[in-house]
C-alpha cells in the first residue's frame, strides 16, 4: 500500500469520526424538543480503502441519550487513533528522507 493511500485511508476514517461526532451533538442538542426524529450514521467501506458515510432520520420520533453519549466518546477514540496513523506515517517518511539525505 502506497503512503497516499494509507493517508487517504486515515483522512476518510477521521471524516466519518468527525460525522458520528456531529450527529451524536445533534441528537443530544435535540434530546428534548418535542417531535425530535434521531438521526443516525451510516458507514460504509469503500472498494480502494477507507469509507464512506451517510446520515439518516430515524423513522420514529425518540431518544436514545446512552447510544449518543457513547458514540460520542467511541468517535473521538476512533479520530485519535487516525490522526495517530497519519503523524506516524508522517514521522516515518520524514526518517526516510532523512536517511536519503
Amino acid at each position: 500500500m502506497n503512503v497516499s493511500a494509507v493517508s487517504s485511508i486515515a483522512r476518510s476514517g477521521m471524516n466519518a469520526a468527525q460525522q458520528h461526532l456531529d450527529t451524536a451533538a445533534h441528537n443530544i442538542a435535540n434530546e428534548a424538543t418535542d417531535g425530535f426524529r434521531r438521526q443516525s450514521v451510516t458507514q460504509r467501506e469503500l472498494p480502494g480503502g477507507g469509507v464512506t458515510t451517510t446520515v439518516e432520520q430515524a423513522q420514529t420520533i425518540g431518544h436514545d441519550l446512552p447510544t449518543d453519549i457513547v458514540q460520542q466518546m467511541s468517535s473521538s477514540y476512533t479520530f485519535e487513533a487516525n490522526l495517530r496513523t497519519i503523524r506516524t506515517q508522517q514521522d516515518m517518511l520524514g526518517t526516510l528522507l532523512d536517511m536519503k539525505a
